[in-house]
C-alpha cells in the first residue's frame, strides 16, 4: 500500500480511494442505519445538533456483536495503517474518535470556512505550522464516505501559512462561500479523505440528501476511543483497543512526570518526559507540548480548586474538560495533584500563558469565535522552551 506522505505534506489532504471495499460497503450502510435507530433515528436527525447543519453520530457507544464492522473500519489498513504511515510516530498512532455525519432533516446550513485550531485550549497557528513541518503530524482527521459526498471542501496548502489578506475579508463578508483556490472533496460511495486539522475547511451544503459519511480522527496520544465496546469485538479487534488504553495510560503518566520535573525545577527531567511523549521531537514539537501543558495545568488549577482569579479567563471561558491530543486528560487527571502542587504548577506556567497573550483581544477569521487575549496566527518570535525553563528562576 503506497501513501504519498510528502503530498500530504504539502497540501494538507489526500483522498484514497475504494477506503471500503465495496464488497463491505452494503453490510456497513446496514450496521450504521441500526446505530442511527439507536441514537434516536429520524427523531435524532430533526433536531438541534452541534452544529445545527451536522447531526453526529457517536459510534463507539452504540456497537455490538451485530455492529461490530462500525469499529472495525477504523482499525483497518485503509485507515488506521494509512494514518500510520502518515504520522510523526506510526508505531503508536492510534484511533481517537470515531464518529459519523449524516444529513439534517432541517437546518440544512451551509456550514463556515474554518480550521479546527482553538487557540484558547491548543496553540497559535504558526507555531503549530513550525511544528508540523518540523515532525510531521500527532493528529489526523478523516472523512469516508458511505454514499457518494461532495460537501467538504478544503484550500490546498492553507495549512502551512496563515490567512491570506483576500481570504480574511472574504470570511469577514461571508464566510459561506467557496473561497479563493478552494476546491470540493468529491467521494465516491467507499472512499475517504485524510486531511490535517490546520487546514482550511468547509461543510458546503447540508442538503436533504442522504448523507452518512464517517468523521473520525487518530493520535500519537490517543485516549480510550472505543466506550466500552471492544469487549463486544471479536479478539483481534479487542487487542488493539487494549493496546490504545494501555498507550493512553502511558502517555498520562508521561504527561504527569513532565508536570512534577516543573514541580520539581528539573530541567533535565523535564525534557526526558518530553521526549518519552514523543520521541526524536525537535524544538517547535518541543515549544507546542509545553504549550499543550500549560493548557493543561489551567485545567488542573481549576478543577483542584478554589476558584483562582489569576487563571486566564478566555481559558475558563474555553478550556474542556478532556482533549488528549493537547495533554489535557480531563478531571480524573488533575485528581493526582494537590491543591499545593497546582498552585506551584500554576506558579512555574503563568509566564508562559503571559507569553500567549496580547495586551488587547484579538480576532482572526476561520479560528474561534469571538476575540481572544491569546494570540491567533502569530507569537512573539523569541519565544522557546528554554526561556520557559529560565522562568522557573
Amino acid at each position: 500500500m503506497t501513501v504519498d506522505r510528502e503530498r500530504f505534506i504539502r497540501e494538507g489532504f489526500l483522498v484514497r480511494r475504494q477506503v471500503v471495499p465495496a464488497g463491505e460497503l452494503e453490510a456497513l450502510r446496514t450496521s450504521y442505519e441500526t446505530l442511527i435507530e439507536r441514537q434516536g433515528g429520524r427523531q435524532w436527525q430533526a433536531g438541534k445538533a452541534n452544529p445545527p447543519e451536522q447531526p453526529r453520530l457517536t459510534t463507539g457507544t452504540l456497537v455490538d456483536e451485530s455492529t461490530a464492522n462500525a469499529a472495525e473500519v477504523w482499525l483497518h489498513e485503509n485507515t488506521l495503517g494509512v494514518s500510520r504511515q502518515l504520522c510523526c510516530l506510526p508505531q503508536v498512532t492510534a484511533v481517537w474518535a470515531m464518529w459519523m455525519m449524516c444529513n439534517p432533516l432541517t437546518d440544512h446550513g451551509p456550514a463556515h470556512w474554518h480550521r479546527d485550531i482553538h487557540p484558547i485550549d491548543m496553540a497559535p497557528m504558526c507555531v503549530l505550522q513550525r511544528d508540523f513541518l518540523e515532525n510531521g503530524p500527532r493528529y489526523l482527521q478523516w472523512n469516508i464516505a458511505l454514499h457518494d459526498d461532495d460537501v467538504l471542501w478544503v484550500v490546498p496548502g492553507s495549512h502551512r501559512r496563515a490567512n491570506t489578506p483576500q481570504e480574511n475579508r472574504q470570511l469577514l463578508e461571508n464566510n459561506r462561500v467557496p473561497l479563493p483556490d478552494s476546491v470540493p472533496v468529491r467521494l465516491r460511495a467507499g472512499d475517504g479523505v485524510v486531511y490535517t486539522n490546520f487546514i482550511l475547511h468547509w461543510g458546503s451544503n447540508y442538503s436533504p440528501k442522504l448523507r452518512r459519511t464517517l468523521h473520525g480522527g487518530y493520535c500519537i496520544f490517543t485516549l480510550d476511543a472505543d466506550c466500552g465496546c471492544a469487549q463486544l469485538l471479536s479478539p483481534s479487534t479487542r487487542a488493539l483497543f487494549e493496546q490504545f488504553a494501555r498507550q493512553t495510560a502511558r502517555m498520562q503518566d508521561a504527561t504527569e512526570s513532565a508536570l512534577r520535573a516543573v514541580i520539581s525545577n528539573d530541567a533535565a527531567a523535564f525534557d526526558q518526559a518530553l521526549q518519552t511523549l514523543q520521541p526524536g521531537i525537535g524544538q517547535a514539537g518541543k515549544l507546542v507540548l509545553a504549550i499543550y501543558l500549560c493548557k493543561a495545568v489551567c485545567f488542573i488549577c481549576a478543577a483542584n480548586g478554589p476558584d483562582r482569579p489569576d487563571l486566564p479567563a478566555d481559558f475558563l471561558r474555553r478550556g474542556r474538560e478532556s482533549h488528549a491530543i493537547t495533554l489535557n486528560w480531563g478531571p480524573s487527571f488533575a485528581h493526582r495533584f494537590s491543591q499545593r502542587e497546582s498552585n506551584i504548577l500554576w506558579q512555574r506556567f503563568q509566564w508562559l500563558d503571559q507569553q500567549l497573550q496580547a495586551d488587547q483581544d484579538q480576532f482572526t477569521p476561520g479560528y474561534d469565535a469571538v476575540p481572544m487575549r491569546y494570540y491567533i496566527e502569530d507569537v512573539p518570535s523569541s519565544l522557546s522552551v528554554d526561556d520557559f525553563i529560565a522562568s522557573w528562576q
